[in-house]
């Protein structure tokens, strides 16, 4: 069914719209990484692992995802501005909620409630701004939609970091209170009576159960195996054949069911599969990345939440700036150039940070930043391009919900793999540098000898040469996760050319691009 046509906005009312649509988006994102920097304040006050601490991330991501889909669904059954409205307002409480939190077990059922009513916002955001601007200043419309989504995540750990150290880490969720409040009321005033019809639409509900069992399988597996030795457990080994069985069986019903909630056939389109397959890995990796540096700054390099939030911040600048010219630009250049580059600067990014060294300056940390900006303008317009090159009109809702599900599940479980990932490989450095701790060993012997003219005896020169050691293979470990990062970009930028993307005007193919 065609959207609903409404009326173009005009002067103070269209200001308005989009200052209320764009704040509750910016609110949105912003929670996404907002609580990356306090993780280690958050697992510290409620008595849990910092790997325990990601769960936080993780439970809202994965909650997120299996929401997106539903969004048509829910649109049918309630109507456009009711939904946004109500999930706004929902969000807000549980902001609230997350915020009184007292354990970790409530933090985590509020951000999981938190995810899903988050999940239908950004979607029904960009919709119901398209719908306050004339045909042709949509791409304005487009534009400043998507400023919002990328200053946001530049403002998560600044504002989050901040607010961590100088007021306390629950007023990482508070900030939600207001900004959600005044985004529901403007919207309310400035969209009253733009409201679409409710009707009623079949629901996949067996899709939906099989799609969250295997999701939450896996994510659950994922966060608890560490702490249950992984397979010799057999509550993992048990979720890990619930995920397998519950996927397979995902996979069987959604391809012979009416009215899927997931289309799988949009698969059988080679510019949806491999532009899908690049931005599911490629932000997979990006996010791993995003979650485990401010946990080294903080952990490792003796950051504090606020500084680790303004050395990551300037991914962000050359983004914001470039991101307007590339949304200009994109239909005149092969799209493929553009995610070639984006993978390229974010291989340069990963190698240049696998080279550091416990002593190295916070400006070099930076820079990587900050060059990582040029990647971030041309990422996720560049490969949302080839997705959607080639398809009818009518699969693009579809086609769009899948892969930003597939994009922002693969960030939860990336969350939960990457910090594993450098815990384990920080216990094997730590073996390996204990076999060199000799007292025939002269780096041992120097080290020794400057901490004992500190006066400490011998028990505690044993305690700060474990922990010397401890702080060298968790270097040595996240610049093994660099590294490998930055081999996973370069195999990237091959699989983006094995798309074949429709020239602007060409006719769109009717299986999405696989001619």
């Amino acid at each position: 069914m065609p959207p609903p046509s409404f009326p173009p906005l005009t002067g103070n009312r269209l200001v308005l719209a989009t200052v209320a649509l764009s704040l509750a988006t910016f609110m949105n994102v912003l929670d996404t990484t907002i609580a990356n920097v306090a993780l280690t304040t958050i697992a510290g006050d409620l008595g849990v692992s910092v790997s325990q601490g990601t769960w936080i991330i993780t439970s809202f991501g994965v909650s997120n995802a299996i929401a997106v889909p539903l969004t048509g669904w829910l649109v049918g059954r309630i109507g456009q501005l009711r939904l946004f409205l109500s999930a706004v307002v929902l969000f807000v409480l549980l902001s609230l909620l997350c915020g009184l939190a007292t354990n970790l077990e409530t933090l985590l059922l509020f951000r999981c409630l938190q995810g899903l009513v988050a999940g239908p916002m950004v979607p029904l955001s960009q919709a119901l701004l398209l719908q306050c601007y004339p045909k042709a200043k949509a791409g304005m419309a487009i534009a400043l939609w998507s400023m919002t989504t990328t200053v946001a995540p530049v403002m998560g750990p600044v504002l989050g970091g901040w607010l961590t150290d100088n007021v306390s880490w629950p007023w990482i969720f508070y900030i939600n209170v207001p900004i959600g409040l005044l985004a529901a009321w403007l919207t309310f005033v400035t969209l009253k009576g733009r409201e679409t019809e409710p009707r009623k639409l079949p629901i996949d509900t067996i899709g939906l159960s099989l799609l969250v069992l295997w999701v939450g399988a896996t994510q659950i597996m994922l966060d608890k195996g560490k702490e249950l030795d992984w397979f010799n457990s057999s509550t993992i080994v048990a979720l890990a054949i619930i995920a397998i069985v519950a996927f397979t069986f995902f996979i069987i019903w959604e391809l012979t069911e009416k009215h899927p909630i997931v289309d799988l056939t949009l698969f059988k389109g080679r510019n949806f599969t491999t532009g899908t397959i690049a931005i599911t890995l490629g932000y997979a990796v990006f996010f791993g990345n995003l979650v485990v540096i401010p946990m080294w700054l903080q952990s490792v390099m003796g950051y504090t939440a606020t500084w680790a939030g303004l050395v990551t911040a300037p991914i962000g600048f050359f983004s914001i700036i470039l991101s307007p010219l590339i949304g200009r630009t994109i239909h005149k250049v092969d799209p493929r150039l553009f995610a070639t580059f984006a993978f390229f600067i974010f291989a340069v990014c990963s190698f240049w940070r696998s080279t550091f060294s416990p002593d190295v300056a916070m400006w070099d940390i930076v820079a990587t930043h900050l060059l990582q900006g040029f990647a971030m303008a041309t990422f996720f317009i560049a490969l949302t391009t080839v997705i959607l090159s080639g398809l009818e009109q009518q699969r693009i809702p579809a086609a769009s919900g899948l892969y930003n599900f597939m994009r922002i599940m693969a960030g939860s479980f990336a969350a939960s793999v990457w910090t594993t990932l450098w815990e384990n490989g920080a216990i094997r450095h730590h073996s390996y540098l204990n076999e060199n701790i000799t007292a025939y060993s002269e780096p041992t012997a120097r080290f020794e000898e400057s901490v004992r003219s500190l006066g400490l005896n011998s028990q505690q020169i044993y305690r700060a040469i474990d922990a010397e050691v401890t702080r060298q293979s968790l270097i040595l470990s996240v610049n093994d996760l660099f590294w490998v990062s930055g081999v996973l970009f370069l195999a990237l930028m091959g699989l983006i050319w094995l798309s074949r993307p429709v020239r602007q005007g060409a006719p769109p193919a009717k299986d999405g691009g696989n001619h």
